[in-house]
């Protein structure tokens, strides 16, 4: 038997459940966390069918894709737009509710 990689798992984890992922991101922007934010952006484009795809629907060249993503990576907020909206997603902006 052939083993996986956890990116692969944690991708085949989000095409089976899309609410999970939402989830996750939308924690991960909460905290601010950038490397995290990397991360869950590569599995995330292993899932939606590699990065050759979402460049191209992103309109970014792979090798763009591949150093905005990687972990010293620093995308723009028009890249991230892109990739996000390539998945189906988009950033949206939520008041801060502070704990009374």
């Amino acid at each position: 038997m052939k083993s996986r990689g956890h990116d692969e798992a944690m991708a085949e984890l989000y095409r089976n459940d899309p609410a999970l992922a939402l989830d996750l991101i939308n924690s991960i922007l909460e905290d601010g966390d950038q490397a995290e934010l990397l991360i869950l952006l590569r599995q995330l484009t292993l899932a939606f069918g590699g990065v050759k795809a979402i460049a191209e629907q992103a309109q970014l060249n792979p090798t763009q894709l591949y150093r905005t993503l990687s972990p010293h990576g620093n995308p723009a907020l028009s890249s991230l737009s892109s990739i996000l909206k390539a998945m189906g997603l988009r950033l949206a902006v939520q008041p801060i509710h502070k704990p009374a």
